[in-house]
C-alpha cells in the first residue's frame, strides 16, 4: 500500500471572516501553505461557487433541482516566487507561503444563505493543492450571503387586515358563531421589532374559545413539477378565554420578531415567507385561522415605533399603586387613603412623655431594646426580583403543544406593613400609667 504523505499545513482565511456579504462585493482571502520537506507543487486552484438545490424523496421518485448563482474558478501564484516551465513551483521546510485570492459576487439578487429541511442556499470556497503522482488536497470553506431586503418601501409600511367567521354547530345543531377580525400597521418588519396587533374576538356559542397569535415561517420547494410545503411556528403569545356571549379586543397587544433569516422571494426553487397567523381555538371545532402575510427584511430605518405604540396602546389591565400618604400629626389619629386604612406614627402622650402607638406604650425616656425592636418590613428584606408581581393560575388544559397553558393574571397587590411591633402587654402598660 502506497501512503502519500500531506504538507504540514494548508489552510484558507477570508480576508473578513465575520462579514455578511451582499451582491457586487468582494470576498478576498488567502491559501496558507506549509511543507515538512521540499515539495513540488503543480498548481494552486480556488473554485467559488454559490448554488441553491433542493432534494427530497417521493417514494422511489426523488426530486431534485439546482440553481447556481456564482461560480469563479482561479489558478492561484505566489509573489516573488520563482516557477519553473510547466508553472510549478518548490516549497521549502520552515516557511509559510501564502497564496492571495479574490473576487466579486454577482450583480443583482442572490439568494440569502439558508439551510431548510429539504433545501438549502450555500456558498463556498475550495482550494485545490496539486502535487506531481500525489492525489490533489482540498479544503472548503463557507461565507455568507445576504439579499438585502428593504422594508421601508410604501407596500411594506402599508397596514394589512382581515377578518373571518364560523358558525358552530353540535350534532348538526347550529351553536352559534365565533368571529375574529384583524390588523396590523405594517406588512415589513427586522430583527427585534415588535409587532402590534389590533383584533376583535367574538364568541355566541355555548363553548368556552382561546384567541392567540403566532409567527409562522413558510418554506416551499420546487424540483421536477412537485411541490413540498414546510412550516413551523417560531413564536407565539395568546389572549384571555372568552366564554359564551363575551368578547374581546386586542389594542396594541405585541409579539416579537426574533432572529430570522430575511424572506426569499426571488428563487425559482426555493421560498422562505413568513406569516402573522391570528387564530380562536374551539374545543370540539377546527381553528379559525387568518393569516397576515409579513415581510422579515435585512435592514429598517423606523427601529422601534412598534414597540413605542405597543407601550401606549397595551391591552393589558394596569392596576393603580397604592401610594401611601405622610400620616399627619395628632393622637391616635386614623387616615384613610386609597380604600386602606394608615395607622399615625407613635405621638407624644400627656401621660408622663409617653409615647402610644398600637402595639402599647414605651417610655420615652429608655432606650428601645433590640429584643422589642420593631421586626423589619416584608417589602424592605425581600428584593424586588423576587416578589411574585403576577401570579398565576392554570384554568383550562390546552391541546395545542406549541403553547404555554392558559393562565389568569392577577394584579399585585402592596400590602399595608404591621402596627409597630412591642412584647409588652398593652392592658398592663396601660394599669401603671394610671
Amino acid at each position: 500500500m502506497v501512503m502519500f504523505k500531506k504538507v504540514k499545513t494548508f489552510l484558507m482565511a477570508f480576508s473578513e471572516p465575520e462579514k455578511v456579504y451582499c451582491s457586487g462585493e468582494k470576498v478576498a482571502g488567502r491559501v496558507l501553505v506549509e511543507v515538512a520537506e521540499v515539495t513540488r507543487v503543480t498548481a494552486v486552484k480556488v473554485l467559488a461557487c454559490g448554488v441553491a438545490k433542493v432534494n427530497w424523496a417521493k417514494g422511489p421518485q426523488q426530486c431534485r433541482q439546482e440553481v447556481e448563482y456564482l461560480r469563479f474558478e482561479d489558478v492561484l501564484t505566489l509573489e516573488e516566487q520563482p516557477t519553473d516551465g510547466d508553472g510549478s513551483v518548490i516549497l521549502r521546510p520552515g516557511n509559510k507561503y501564502e497564496y492571495k485570492f479574490g473576487f466579486e459576487l454577482p450583480q443583482g439578487p442572490l439568494g440569502t444563505t439558508f439551510k431548510g429541511k429539504y433545501g438549502c442556499v450555500d456558498y463556498w470556497v475550495k482550494a485545490f493543492l496539486e502535487r506531481p503522482s500525489v492525489p490533489t488536497q482540498e479544503i472548503k470553506k463557507r461565507f455568507e450571503v445576504m439579499d438585502p431586503v428593504d422594508v421601508n418601501t410604501p407596500e411594506l409600511l402599508s397596514p394589512v387586515a382581515a377578518k373571518k367567521e364560523k358558525k358552530v354547530s353540535c350534532m348538526f345543531i347550529p351553536d352559534g358563531r365565533v368571529s375574529v377580525s384583524a390588523q396590523i400597521d405594517r406588512k415589513g418588519f427586522c430583527e427585534g421589532d415588535e409587532i402590534c396587533i389590533n383584533a376583535d374576538f367574538e364568541n355566541t356559542c355555548s363553548r368556552i374559545v382561546v384567541p392567540k397569535a403566532a409567527i409562522i415561517a413558510k418554506h416551499t420547494y420546487l424540483a421536477n413539477g412537485q411541490t413540498k410545503v414546510f412550516t413551523q411556528k417560531l413564536s407565539c403569545v395568546r389572549g384571555n378565554h372568552i366564554i359564551s356571549g363575551m368578547s374581546e379586543s386586542w389594542r396594541g397587544k405585541t409579539i416579537r420578531v426574533k432572529k430570522l433569516k430575511p424572506s426569499i422571494l426571488g428563487c425559482n426553487i426555493l421560498r422562505v415567507e413568513y406569516f402573522l397567523q391570528i387564530y380562536v381555538s374551539v374545543p370540539g371545532s377546527k381553528k379559525i385561522i387568518l393569516e397576515l402575510p409579513l415581510v422579515i427584511g435585512s435592514r429598517s430605518g423606523i427601529g422601534s415605533r412598534s414597540s413605542s405604540m405597543a407601550s401606549q396602546t397595551s391591552s393589558e389591565m394596569s392596576w393603580v399603586d397604592l401610594n401611601l400618604p405622610d400620616a399627619p400629626e395628632g393622637e391616635g389619629s386614623v387616615v384613610a387613603a386609597k380604600g386602606s386604612l394608615v395607622g399615625t406614627a407613635v405621638t407624644p402622650h400627656k401621660f408622663g412623655g409617653a409615647k402610644r402607638g398600637y402595639g402599647g406604650v414605651l417610655r420615652e425616656s429608655s432606650p428601645v431594646p433590640p429584643s422589642l425592636a420593631a421586626p423589619p418590613c416584608y417589602l424592605d428584606i425581600v428584593p424586588e426580583d423576587h416578589r411574585l408581581e403576577s401570579p398565576t393560575t392554570p384554568l383550562l388544559d390546552d391541546s395545542d403543544s406549541f403553547d404555554s397553558p392558559i393562565f389568569m393574571y392577577a394584579p399585585e397587590f402592596k400590602f399595608m406593613p404591621p402596627p409597630t411591633y412591642t412584647e409588652v402587654d398593652p392592658c398592663i402598660a396601660n394599669n401603671n400609667v394610671q
